[in-house]
């Protein structure tokens, strides 16, 4: 196999897409080279648009944050300005990358290029990514007018769209682009759901007991500003089960559809990762 499909939890969108296609290669008895190729320029994509996202998400306008990845931000560095351009430049970028990659004369191939292309960017847009940041804004009081009080479920759904949908979008996209059946590709959107959730989960988790040295990015802003998390709703014990029901069900998902390889691995690390 010419590409790790697990190298990392900085990079896990892109490696999601890369082991979903990889998965649909194993159950077809097909090659994962091929499966890998053709599913490489949407892993690209996912990760530019969650780049994107991280540069928006640290401005002032919005978290306020000034150290992501053991490094200063980019706005800190080079001013809002640049920051929102480049983020701006990031996701047009990832939408070139899927027009264009791979450049092939199928129309199979273009078909599912197509679908991926509406999978990411409904995802990315408002009805995901941006429209859970949004809701995240109100429930934090930075919307004047408009503050709004989360439940569980409420949170749920800030979550699904603000982290989750660019998640479940990445697996699906490496399912599309390995040629998965319908009942592969649903039940790998299933797993992402819960992958999703389990993520954003262990991540309020990690705001209150990790560092930032571990975390490379400052620990617990979120109880500072008084943001909804599950840790704040159901304490950190609470909190670590309702993840781990996650992963049990991620599991069975696969298990379900016959799909093995490196996903419930990573489901795995999704719980136990410290930063």
């Amino acid at each position: 196999m010419r590409y790790s499909v697990f190298a990392g939890g900085k990079r896990l969108r892109p490696i999601l897409t890369l082991a979903a296609a990889d998965a649909i290669a194993r159950a077809a008895g097909s090659s994962s080279t091929v499966a890998l190729d053709l599913s490489l320029p949407a892993a690209c994509a996912v990760e530019l648009i969650h780049t994107y996202s991280l540069i928006h998400d640290d401005l002032p306008a919005m978290d306020n944050d000034t150290l992501r990845r053991g490094r200063p931000t980019l706005h800190v560095v080079y001013g809002d300005g640049v920051a929102i351009l480049a983020g701006d430049g990031l996701q047009a970028a990832a939408f070139s990358i899927l027009a264009t990659s791979p450049d092939e004369d199928d129309p199979e191939l273009a078909r599912c290029k197509l679908r991926v292309a509406e999978v990411i960017s409904r995802a990315a847009g408002p009805g995901g990514m941006v429209g859970g940041q949004a809701i995240d804004l109100q429930a934090a009081g930075q919307v004047p007018g408009h503050a709004t009080t989360l439940d569980r479920e409420g949170l749920q759904g800030m979550h699904a769209r603000k982290t989750g949908a660019i998640i479940r979008a990445s697996a699906v996209a490496g399912a599309v682009m390995a040629g998965g059946g319908e009942g592969q590709i649903a039940a790998i959107d299933r797993f992402a759901t819960d992958i999703g959730l389990a993520f954003q989960i262990v991540d309020d988790i990690l705001d209150v007991e990790g560092s930032a040295a571990e975390l490379g990015k400052t620990a617990g802003k979120d109880a500072a500003g008084t943001k909804p998390t599950y840790p704040a709703l159901f304490g950190v014990n609470g909190s670590r089960m309702i993840a781990a029901d996650c992963i049990v069900r991620a599991r069975l998902a696969l298990d379900e559809a016959g799909l093995a390889g490196w996903l419930a691995p990573i489901a795995d690390w999704v719980v136990s990762r410290r930063s």
